[in-house]
C-alpha cells in the first residue's frame, strides 16, 4: 500500500503541515510506505494549454509537478491538503494539481483520493469541494471522514489543539486504509471494470458553424 501526500502550503511545517502528518501516523503505523510532496513557498506556474504533455508524456514545465507524476503513477490512495485562503485553496496547490492531473498519463482509475482545507475560520468544504473535482473526474473514490474534513487554526501550531479536526483526519486517514484495501480485494477478485469509449462533445454544434 503506497500513499502520496501533497503538503500544498507554502509553509512546510504549518498548520496544513500538522493535519497531514496526523494522517501519515495513521497510514504507517498500518504498513503503508508514505511518498511526502512539499510545494513549500517557492511559485508553481499554472498550466499554459500547449499541448505538449501529449507529446511529451510529462508536463514541458519541468518542475515539482513533474517529480510528483511517477509517485501519483505508483501510489494506490493520495491526499493533498491546502490552507484556505478567500474561501478557497491556494494558488500553488491548485495550479500543482491541474498540471498535475492533465499532464501524467498514469490511469488512476480507483486510486483513492481524500483533500483537506485548513483555515483561520471559514471556507474549508469550499476548498475540500475544489480539490475533490481533481479526483472525481479521474475516476477516483473519494474518501470521507465522519466530518468535513476542516482543520482550524491561525498560528502555526493552532492545528494540534483543535481536538475534533485531529480526530476527524484520524478517521479519515483510517477509512482510506480500508478502502484502498477493499479496492485491493476487488481488483485481484473482479478486476478494473473495462474502460467505456469517451464521447467528446462541445456545447456549440459542429453542424451549425457549417
Amino acid at each position: 500500500m503506497r500513499i502520496l501526500i501533497v503538503n500544498g502550503s507554502p509553509n512546510k511545517t504549518g498548520n496544513t503541515y500538522i493535519a497531514l502528518n496526523e494522517m501519515r501516523k495513521i497510514f504507517e503505523a498500518e504498513g503503508a510506505e508514505v511518498d511526502w510532496v512539499d510545494l513549500g513557498p517557492g511559485t508553481v506556474r499554472g498550466c499554459a494549454d500547449c499541448g505538449k504533455c501529449r507529446e511529451l508524456g510529462k508536463c514541458v514545465f519541468n518542475d515539482v509537478v513533474n517529480k510528483a507524476a511517477p509517485l501519483l503513477a505508483a501510489c494506490d490512495g493520495m491526499v493533498v491538503g491546502s490552507p484556505v485562503y478567500y474561501a478557497s485553496a491556494n494558488g500553488s496547490v491548485v495550479s500543482f494539481m491541474d498540471r498535475l492531473f492533465f499532464s501524467c498519463p498514469a490511469d488512476k482509475r480507483m486510486k483513492v483520493g481524500a483533500s483537506i482545507a485548513v483555515a483561520r475560520r471559514a471556507g474549508t468544504t469550499v476548498t475540500m469541494d475544489e480539490l475533490n473535482k481533481y479526483f472525481s473526474i479521474c475516476q477516483m473514490p473519494i474518501v470521507s471522514s465522519q466530518y468535513w474534513n476542516g482543520v482550524y487554526g491561525a498560528a502555526e501550531g493552532d492545528a494540534a489543539f483543535d481536538p475534533e479536526g485531529m480526530h476527524t483526519v484520524r478517521t479519515l486517514a483510517q477509512n482510506m486504509v480500508f478502502m484502498i484495501r477493499s479496492i485491493a480485494l476487488g481488483k485481484e477478485k473482479y478486476g478494473l471494470p473495462e474502460p467505456i469509449k469517451k464521447t467528446f462533445a462541445n456545447f456549440v454544434r459542429d453542424d451549425l458553424k457549417k
